[in-house]
């Protein structure tokens, strides 16, 4: 069965992306049905979308819960056979989905699509194989997609088990491209079907020092946890020991500099490192309090 405007859905995870999330909801239009999950309990910004854009639900997840587990939730909640995941900061052409609705009639087999980012400096996934690949192509295998717009075939997923919610940001799509992977599944890109993608743009810019020190905690935690699930310990303390030990140092010669936000964001490093070598959640929650 090809993708149509029928069968496909649209989650959008959203916190703090009031200044944002109508510019990507408009680039979609209004007739394919739309779940926003904000990551809050903000019941004004549910009310807003849900009185302004006639085909979108809004769920509130209370708390920030990541980027992985809310699109869990808004992914079970849909009720067709495709889902597009999209991150408040993307924007659709006019031509996007009608691309990927024709190349779909192509692909005999899939179970997770993508559309190409526009920007070629920063390309939205990874090839497969060695050689060059010709963008030319409509679309192509690759062995993974950025989570900022992917594309579910839900019937692949029968046990109903999407991102792994022990991430709370980075690298759960890589983690959920590598099972598809491995179960010998398929993921492609579409290289006529463009977005655009501003990045890092979700939240307000007054929460930037917040968010730099939240990433930094997150970067790690998620690097040591991706690479001890799926390759074991010695391959993670390969990737990120020596980030550990780099942070130490950091910390240390800010410290004496009394530099207290590169101090705290070297901290950060090194506590994503040490609390996920001993096997902690990855608890650590920037404050964006108003």
């Amino acid at each position: 069965m090809s993708i149509s405007g029928q069968n496909l859905s649209i989650v959008i995870v959203t916190l703090k992306s009031e200044k944002i999330i109508h510019k990507c909801i408009e680039s979609i239009g209004q007739d394919i049905p739309i779940i926003v999950v904000e990551n809050s309990n903000n019941e004004n910004f549910k009310n807003e979308l849900e009185k302004k854009y006639k085909n979108l639900k809004c769920v509130l997840s209370n708390s920030n819960i990541g980027m992985g587990a809310a699109n869990n939730i808004g992914i079970k909640l849909t009720k067709t056979d495709y889902v597009l995941i999209l991150n408040p900061d993307v924007t659709l052409f006019p031509n996007t989905l009608n691309e990927i609705y024709l190349a779909s009639k192509n692909i005999s087999n899939f179970t997770i699509l993508a559309p190409i980012s526009s920007d070629d400096m920063y390309p939205n996934y990874g090839k497969i194989e060695k050689r060059k690949i010709d963008i030319n192509n409509y679309f192509f295998k690759v062995d993974y997609v950025d989570g900022f717009a992917m594309l579910f075939n839900k019937k692949k997923f029968k046990d109903d088990i999407y991102f792994d919610e022990r991430f709370f940001l980075y690298l759960e799509n890589n983690d959920l491209c590598l099972k598809v992977n491995r179960r010998g599944e398929f993921i492609y890109i579409i290289s006529q079907s463009k977005i655009k993608h501003d990045g890092a743009k979700t939240l307000d810019i007054k929460y930037n020092d917040q968010v730099e020190l939240s990433r930094n905690w997150h970067w790690v935690w998620s690097k040591f946890y991706f690479n001890k699930k799926n390759f074991g310990i010695l391959r993670a303390l390969k990737e990120t020991v020596l980030i550990y030990l780099s942070a130490i140092v950091k910390f240390l010669y800010y410290f004496m500099r009394r530099d207290n936000y590169n101090k705290k964001k070297y901290f950060n490093r090194a506590s994503g490192f040490y609390n996920a070598f001993w096997g902690k959640p990855s608890w650590y929650r920037p404050d964006l309090k108003d």
